[in-house]
């Protein structure tokens, strides 16, 4: 391997594959591999080591800052800067020398505040990683543990992860011992996770193991041992491979977003272009009539193209966007993905998490339902201290957890902090005085005030960690003194029932289920058994599968999730948006059709129609049921999903996967118009994002940034409700913790993208006008000054464009999205008819003029560039407030930006820019005469009434642009 051929792509290496004869993604040690492999694994020696490190290179993960020569270099080969450069030599060889230097420097200092920006990114992404540190190695030739810097890392090495804690430097699969690890940096979860060894048996497989993973990035908070073992992992991923690595890519590439609004402006650009194209043909016909030299009509063919394409065009376009991340952060929202805020504009659907987003985090205890006499609910009890200490039930809920204590605190999962609370017990963990309990017994709980003389005491010695995927969590315990071990399992009841005997579960388990979970409430289901004779080594060895059978079923604890005061408001002012609303949640699914009906994302008098499917049969080839929420029976009311209308759908993980494997054809529908998904794992929770997205729909996504990950990262506009300032784990991270952040990002996006539309149409009528009013000037053989320019295109459109997009969001959410189209018979029909408008005016006036007793037959000295005639100081002045007029019309306020007269900027801007053009027209200084080379009418009449013209102008304009909107 030392030679094998290979190629790197966005800091990846493909390797060649002989056998496969095509390049493969190399991998680490997440491929097909058993668990037991890395349980078996001894580490490297020295020499294996170097030659893994020939395949995978140093474990680095490293963002280069990129030097400032190399980064001018790359900005000016961008293709706006290079037209920006052939306009620029074509202006000097024209001989505007000063309008050529001054865009000179403004590419330079755009340049540089790009540079800028840019370097400031890489500094800030060094800064977030972390450089290497001193790890403890196992090498085979030595026989023991080594101190080595962890850039010399590779997959398989082993390594000890210190009692004190860490931040990892690699991706490490967990094999002995527990560790207590912040994820917050990959997830945006700040509850610290408990981290177990892997099982000893099975296929490994990342994702469903990742509750034995150690990610790269992650900080370990403190790590649990037994018998004075190290705590071992074995290397899985190292560099770019990590999950950290990851993210950083996707930082440094980020995925380019497939925007219609986008690819209309591209096109827009490009009959921008053909315009230009005919743009050439007219002047160089025009001109060769004429008899005019070839280098002049060249120049002159060639200007034209600077004119109608304008340069400042992608400049303008991304200052909307700028201005609404401001407002964003101001309002406690940060993004770390600009290009997403005009997505936000176009969104249709946004998905919902339920625990934690649209209810509290935290959970209120209500009751337990024990079970009596082997198989019977009995009364539900709310004084959990009139339960015997050593209850089942009462010693499961006190010890099936993954609580931990930090700095003297009890911290960990909500339901689980809320579940022990309810007890009334104590944790303890050895480490400060470990000769009081067995070593192999790192967690202790026990009744606070416990007797004296003989106290209760239970030790925790196994977990199996809570999946999404199982939807449960295990523990296996021993009373302090006494010989049997206990083995408690939690979860979703309807998964604990199914690893029950029957006969321990209740005959009206459903219905009481039912009971609660129609309320709204979160039910938790438990059930136990107990073994002997086992050491604390075959408890270690023990197979999750041989814990969680064969369990009896011990009953019930219901919490009460309430909703959060604004979700109810946010869902109603959606919906009143027509944006659609979804829940997806990992919860039962009547709990969560009930806090949709509380937040009224089903409304009172709406039906929700349950899907149920399973695998088909011989004799029911199609085993699909819909049926009435209402109808608790579950009577089928019918089998086909186009009779629903505006019903609600309502299904299930487990439906959602026999429906995906087996049926197919009606997965689309139940997309569509599907309201609550339960029982959904995280996976799932992506793939009905992706579904959706297939479907037309422009989706969001609100959850808490641990279980939906990847739902966040899938959707168009991902927001995490997280305390970090920024999280990778979607584009948008609030810190506000509740979902009313969702109204500020729709209605900045929805702002954006109308600025960025006004902004594309004031960009082309500028350019388009300017283009006609240079042909209409071309015609006499003249054309604007290169101060006239300057004023123009420094003076006018610049500050006017900065303050155009300076317009904040409209307080409330418009009830109809704003367009993604731009090549659509509206927007272009309405800046054809502004230019008819304007070019309809030029033409007149300047028809006018001509007939004024006045007027004499121009006369143009190319050689001298003596273009002071009346024709152009008439066409540059009346163009000039056309210009103001188009930045006026074009910019919309409600139903989605706030009106223009709120933006003070742009008032005032528009004020100076009308006063100043109003003061060149009519009686300008001497010296401004000659700086501008104007040529005023000796009549003022007439240049007053080239002010009332274009008043008269700006009226037309504003009718004309007012018509439109109400045809869009």
């Amino acid at each position: 391997m030392i030679n094998h051929k290979y190629f790197l792509h966005k800091k990846i290496k493909y390797i060649w594959n002989d056998e496969l004869q095509m390049f493969q993604k190399l991998r680490g040690l997440d491929g097909e591999r058993f668990c037991s492999q890395f349980h078996l694994s001894k580490g490297h020696s020295q020499e294996e080591e170097s030659r893994w490190r020939n395949i995978y290179g140093f474990n680095n993960i490293i963002a280069h800052v990129t030097p400032v020569y190399k980064l001018f270099l790359t900005e000016a080969l961008n293709p706006f800067y290079v037209f920006q450069l052939f306009s620029i030599i074509l202006w000097y060889a024209d001989d505007y020398e000063f309008y050529a230097s001054c865009i000179v420097i403004t590419c330079i200092i755009s340049l540089g505040v790009s540079v800028r920006q840019t370097r400031s990114m890489q500094r800030a992404l060094k800064h977030t990683l972390s450089p290497s540190e001193v790890v403890s190695v196992y090498r085979k030739d030595i026989q023991d543990f080594e101190s080595v810097t962890s850039d010399i890392l590779v997959p398989g090495d082993l390594i000890e992860i210190p009692p004190s804690g860490c931040v990892m430097q690699c991706d490490a699969v967990l094999i002995t011992g527990n560790c207590i690890v912040n994820e917050s940096m990959l997830t945006g979860e700040s509850v610290p996770l408990t981290k177990t060894p892997l099982p000893g048996e099975g296929v490994f497989n990342s994702n469903d193991h990742s509750k034995h993973i150690l990610f790269c990035g992650t900080h370990v908070m403190q790590t649990r041992y037994y018998d004075n073992k190290k705590v071992k992992a074995v290397v899985m991923r190292t560099g770019f491979y990590t999950a950290k690595g990851e993210l950083v890519r996707s930082i440094m590439f980020p995925k380019p977003l497939d925007f219609k609004f986008t690819k209309d402006a591209f096109k827009f650009v490009g009959v921008l272009a053909l315009v230009a194209c005919i743009g050439m043909i007219y002047t160089i016909v025009l001109m060769v009539k004429k008899g005019e030299s070839l280098s002049l009509i060249i120049i002159r063919s060639l200007d034209l193209v600077t004119i109608v394409i304008p340069p400042a065009l992608p400049a303008a376009m991304t200052v909307g966007i700028v201005f609404a991340q401001k407002r964003l952060k101001q309002s406690q929202i940060f993004c770390i993905n600009p290009s997403a805020i005009n997505l936000c504009g176009a969104i249709n659907a946004f998905c919902f998490d339920k625990t934690g987003t649209l209810t509290e985090e935290g959970l209120d205890f209500m009751c337990v339902v024990p079970v009596i006499n082997g198989n019977k609910f009995a009364k539900e009890e709310q004084q959990l201290f009139k339960l015997d200490k050593k209850d089942p039930l009462l010693v499961a809920m006190a010890t099936c957890h993954s609580l931990t204590i930090i700095d003297g605190h009890i911290v960990g999962d909500p339901l689980d902090l809320k579940m022990f609370q309810a007890t009334n017990w104590d944790l303890e963990e050895s480490g400060s005085d470990e000769s009081k309990y067995d070593v192999m017994t790192p967690t202790i709980v026990h009744p606070k005030n416990p007797d004296i003389v003989l106290p209760y005491q239970v030790g925790i010695l196994r977990m199996f960690t809570f999946s999404s995927k199982m939807q449960r969590m295990s523990v296996v315990v021993r009373e302090l003194g006494c010989d049997p071990v206990h083995c408690f399992v939690k979860g979703s009841p309807e998964i604990i029932v199914t690893f029950c005997e029957p006969s321990s579960v209740p005959c009206n388990f459903q219905e009481v289920l039912m009971f609660y979970t129609k309320q709204g409430f979160r039910v938790i289901g438990f059930a136990y058994k107990t073994l002997y004779k086992l050491s604390y080594v075959k408890i270690q060895r023990m197979e999750r599968e041989a814990v969680e059978s064969n369990l009896i079923f011990l009953g019930l604890l219901v919490l009460e999730n309430r909703l959060k005061p604004e979700s109810t408001s946010v869902i109603r002012k959606l919906k009143d948006a027509h944006i659609r609303t979804i829940m997806v949640t990992g919860d039962n699914i009547l709990t969560a059709l009930s806090v949709a009906r509380d937040c009224e994302m089903i409304e009172k008098n709406d039906k929700a129609v349950l899907v149920s499917a399973r695998a088909p049969t011989p004799s029911n080839p199609v085993d699909v049921e819909f049926n009435l929420c209402e109808d608790l029976k579950h009577k089928k009311v019918m089998l086909d999903v186009e009779q629903f209308g505006m019903n609600h759908l309502i299904v299930d993980g487990k439906s959602w996967l026999n429906i995906k494997k087996f049926y197919p054809d009606i997965l689309d529908k139940l997309a569509v118009r599907g309201t609550v998904f339960a029982r959904f794992l995280p996976e799932q929770k992506q793939q009905l994002i992706e579904l959706l997205q297939e479907n037309g729909y422009f989706v969001g996504m609100c959850g808490d940034g641990a279980n939906d990950c990847g739902a966040l990262k899938t959707a168009h506009a991902g927001i995490s409700l997280s305390e970090a300032e920024a999280s990778v784990a979607s584009p948008f991270t609030s810190k506000q913790a509740n979902i009313s952040c969702v109204l500020n990002v729709m209605r900045e996006g929805r702002a954006a993208l109308v600025t960025s539309f006004g902004t594309f149409k004031f960009m082309a009528g500028y350019s388009l006008t300017q283009f006609l009013s240079v042909c209409l000037l071309y015609w006499i053989g003249a054309n604007f000054t290169d101060f006239a320019f300057l004023y123009i295109d420094l003076v006018l459109l610049t500050s006017l464009g900065l303050t155009f997009s300076y317009t904040a969001s409209h307080w409330n959410l418009g009830k109809k999205p704003p367009s993604v189209t731009l090549i659509a018979a509206p927007p272009i029909l309405s800046v054809i008819f502004q230019l008819v408008v304007n070019l309809s005016f030029q033409f007149l006036l300047w028809r006018f003029a001509s007939n004024q007793p006045w007027s004499v037959v121009p006369f143009v000295d190319h050689n001298d560039r003596n273009y002071r005639c009346h024709e152009v100081t008439l066409i540059f002045a009346i163009s000039s407030f056309q210009y103001i007029t188009m930045s006026i019309v074009f910019t919309k306020g409600s139903p989605h930006r706030r009106n223009i007269f709120s933006n003070y900027v742009f008032l005032v801007d528009i004020i100076v820019c009308f006063v100043l053009s109003a003061y060149l027209t009519l009686c300008p200084f001497p010296w401004l005469q000659k700086v501008l080379e104007l040529s005023l009418s000796p009549s003022f009449i007439f240049r007053v009434l080239i002010v009332a013209t274009a008043i008269l102008n700006f009226m037309i304009s504003f009718i004309v642009e007012v018509i439109f909107h109400f045809l869009h």
